[in-house]
């Protein structure tokens, strides 16, 4: 019996073999053939959480949704740091009555109605347009660019001691129409 075992230990072994091999031969030379995969950075998931806990922490007038079970839409303008992980985070979300989606916009120009406006920084577009360009609507703006709160956004993120802290800035906010959690506003540092 025991030889009967053997061989089959050893032939599934020279399988496993046989994969390590190809999947360092696929993992060497065949990446440079394929779409490149973007895996966002630790970053970046952290970021995509904070933005869909801030669906939870700020009430938006009910005049900023189209219909009663019009969808919570999270804006993403330019590159697309987060990969797939803030579709993922949202998918199957809700605040309130209103589904959570998230929508990628090339340009300012580009951006429709929506509720959270992620900006990262180093973007083409300069800051203040693109912030001007959602100034009268009811639009929490998120960046991380340095003079992101200076120029009109409403939450900027920074990093210190590596993790990752809020700047809010809530007259902005209040004059886009936006009321903020004083959970939330514990939790960052307040800019007049």
């Amino acid at each position: 019996m025991k030889t009967t075992y053997l061989p089959a230990l050893v032939r599934q072994s020279i399988r496993n073999g046989l994969v390590v091999v190809l999947g360092i031969f696929l993992g060497v030379f065949i990446p440079n053939r394929l779409p490149a995969q973007s895996t966002p950075s630790l970053e970046y998931k952290v970021k995509a959480v904070f933005l869909y806990n801030f669906t939870q922490f700020v009430m938006w007038p009910e005049s900023s949704f189209a219909t009663d079970d019009a969808p919570f839409v999270i804006g993403v303008l330019g590159e697309n740091p987060f990969g797939t992980y803030l579709k993922e985070t949202v998918s199957g979300e809700k605040k309130e009555n209103h589904p959570i989606t998230v929508q990628y916009y090339k340009d300012v120009k580009d951006i429709k109605p929506c509720h959270i406006l992620y900006v990262p920084s180093g973007q083409e577009q300069p800051l203040q347009e693109v912030l001007t360009a959602v100034q009268k609507r009811a639009v929490l703006t998120v960046g991380d660019a340095p003079d992101f709160i200076t120029k009109g956004g409403i939450i900027r993120f920074y990093t210190l001691s590596g993790k990752i802290r809020l700047q809010i800035q809530p007259e902005t906010a209040k004059a886009a129409g936006l009321t903020i959690s004083s959970k939330l506003l514990r939790l960052a540092e307040l800019v007049q």
